[in-house]
């Protein structure tokens, strides 16, 4: 996959979290993910169509959500809950947005389905085309999390 392809979902994912948590986050180097086990505890995974066919994941360890759910609601978040879910899905959704908008200045035009949050330690993230699945880890404050961007050759 062309690199040019994965700089979008950093940029995106930086500037959501900061205009909608006053989260700093931070990537880091992507890799070449060879398994389905989340790297965290909540998951939100997006389809997405046009140009290509993929998916986009974004997962969570607990640390990291409840800082920025309690940032963006105003008031300390202690749990996972199904509010928790709902603002990864949301974040997912605002974060795959804003990497199409930026896709689409290069030229490629995407199509996302809506999200579908996953929860629990060690749960799987299924990619439904067979593309090699990039995965950034990101450091915050409150924790890390990953993004993952799968799409098909």
């Amino acid at each position: 996959m062309d690199a040019k392809m994965i700089n979008p979902f950093i940029n995106a994912t930086t500037h959501v979290l900061q205009t909608m948590a006053f989260v700093t986050s931070k990537a880091g180097k992507p890799y070449l993910k060879q398994d389905d086990v989340a790297r965290g505890d909540v998951t939100g995974v997006i389809g997405i169509t046009g140009e290509t066919n993929g998916t986009i994941a974004v997962t969570f360890d607990e640390g990291s959500i409840l800082k920025i759910v309690s940032n963006m609601f105003g008031e300390e978040m202690k749990e996972l809950n199904h509010e928790i879910a709902d603002a990864v899905g949301e974040l997912t959704n605002m974060i795959s947005g804003q990497a199409r908008r930026e896709l689409e200045t290069m030229g490629k035009i995407f199509e996302a389905a809506i999200p579908s949050v996953i929860t629990g330690k060690n749960h799987a993230i299924t990619h439904y085309t067979d593309g090699p699945k990039i995965a950034i880890p990101f450091t915050t404050e409150g924790g890390n999390f990953t993004i993952e961007v799968c799409m098909e050759r």
